[in-house]
C-alpha cells in the first residue's frame, strides 16, 4: 500500500486480475453541457496553494469545444452500466478498498490493516462501490450520490461502455471555474460567502470531529448546493475525480499550451477537485488549481469520476 495526503493507494503494479474489455452501448452525450473552449489562465501562484504538487506557473491555455457532464457518475448510473456488461471493479478484484475509520465499526476497524502513513484509512476486505464501508453496507439510500471506490480503470471502462471518456486535466479546470477567472473557488475566493456553505467538505477538527455543518458526513447528492457558472455541480469537495492525464510535478512547465493531455506516461493518474475529507488544517486541495494523483488502479471511499466528450 502506498499513501498520499488526500487518498491512500495501491502500489503500482500490483495483482488484481485483468478487466474484461468493454463493448460500447453507444455514446450518452445529449444532457452534456457544451462548451467553447478558446484560452484561459490554468494554474495558480496562490499562497495557500502547494507547489510542490505542480500548481503553477499560472499559464494561458487553448482548448478545443468539449462537453463534460453536469454532474459525477452517481450510484445509479454505475449499476446500470454493471448491470449491462457484467463489470467487476478493480476493488472487487483486489478484495479490498480503503475507508475512512469514521464510517467502520468498531469490530470492522479492528480487524482491517490501517495505511500507517495515514492511519484514518483502514483497508477494508469487501468494500466496493456497492458496499462502500464494507460487507454489510449498502448504497440503498445514496442513489443520487457519486459513485466511490471507482479506480481510473474502472472509470475507463464506463466510459467505453458510455461512448464518453474522461476530462483531460485542462478541460477540467476549465470548466471548474465556471467562467471565472483566477479565482480560488468555482464561485469566487471566499470560501464561505455570506456564511453559506457552497461545498461537501471536513467541518471541525480532523480527523477525529467532523461536525458536519455543510450538511453531510461523507458523500452529498450529486447535485448537492449552487452549480457553478457552467452548470456543474460538485467541482470541489464531495469526491475526488479521475482525470485522463498521466501526473507530473513539472512536464507542464515546458509542456503543450494548445489542448494539453499531460505526460506520455507515468505511475499516477491525476484526480482534481478534492473531496468531503478535505479541511484547511490538512488538505485544502478544494481549490480549483489543486491537485493529486493516484495509481491507476487504487480506490477509496471518497474518489469518483465525471465524464467529458
Amino acid at each position: 500500500m502506498s499513501a498520499s495526503c488526500c487518498t491512500p493507494g495501491r502500489d503500482p503494479g500490483t495483482a488484481g486480475g485483468a478487466a474484461a474489455p468493454i463493448r460500447a452501448a453507444g455514446a450518452r452525450t445529449t444532457r452534456m453541457i457544451k462548451l467553447p473552449g478558446g484560452r484561459f489562465l490554468m494554474g495558480t501562484e496562490d499562497e495557500e496553494g502547494y507547489p510542490a504538487d505542480g500548481e503553477g506557473p499560472v499559464r494561458e491555455i487553448d482548448l478545443s469545444p468539449f462537453a463534460i457532464e453536469a454532474t459525477t457518475v452517481t450510484n445509479a448510473q454505475f449499476a446500470t452500466f454493471v448491470k449491462a456488461t457484467g463489470y467487476a471493479t478493480d476493488a472487487e478484484r483486489h478484495d479490498f478498498s480503503f475507508v475512512f475509520e469514521g464510517f467502520l465499526s468498531e469490530e470492522v476497524s479492528r480487524n482491517s490493516p490501517v495505511v500507517h502513513e495515514v492511519p484514518w484509512w483502514h483497508a477494508v476486505a469487501g468494500a466496493f462501490w456497492k458496499h462502500p464501508e464494507g460487507p454489510g453496507s449498502s448504497i440503498a439510500s445514496r442513489q443520487n450520490h457519486p459513485v466511490v471506490h471507482v479506480s481510473w480503470n474502472d472509470a475507463q471502462a464506463y466510459c467505453a461502455w458510455a461512448g464518453t471518456r474522461l476530462p483531460s486535466e485542462a478541460e477540467w479546470e476549465y470548466a471548474a471555474r465556471g467562467g471565472l477567472e483566477q479565482r480560488r473557488y468555482p464561485w469566487g475566493d471566499e470560501l464561505m460567502p455570506k456564511g453559506r456553505h457552497q461545498c461537501n467538505i471536513w467541518q471541525g477538527v480532523f480527523p477525529t470531529v467532523n461536525t458536519g455543518a455543510d450538511g453531510y458526513l461523507g458523500t452529498a447528492p450529486a447535485k448537492a448546493y449552487r452549480p457553478n457558472g457552467h452548470g456543474l455541480y460538485n467541482v470541489v469537495g464531495n469526491v475526488w475525480e479521475w482525470c485522463a492525464d498521466w501526473f507530473s510535478a513539472d512536464f507542464h512547465t515546458t509542456g503543450p499550451r494548445t489542448n494539453p493531455t499531460g505526460p506520455p506516461g507515468g505511475l499516477a493518474k491525476v484526480m482534481r477537485g478534492g473531496s468531503h475529507m478535505c479541511h484547511s488544517s490538512y488538505c485544502n486541495r478544494y481549490r480549483v488549481a489543486a491537485r493529486s494523483s493516484n495509481t491507476p488502479d487504487s480506490s477509496a471511499g471518497n474518489i469518483g469520476f465525471r465524464v467529458a466528450a
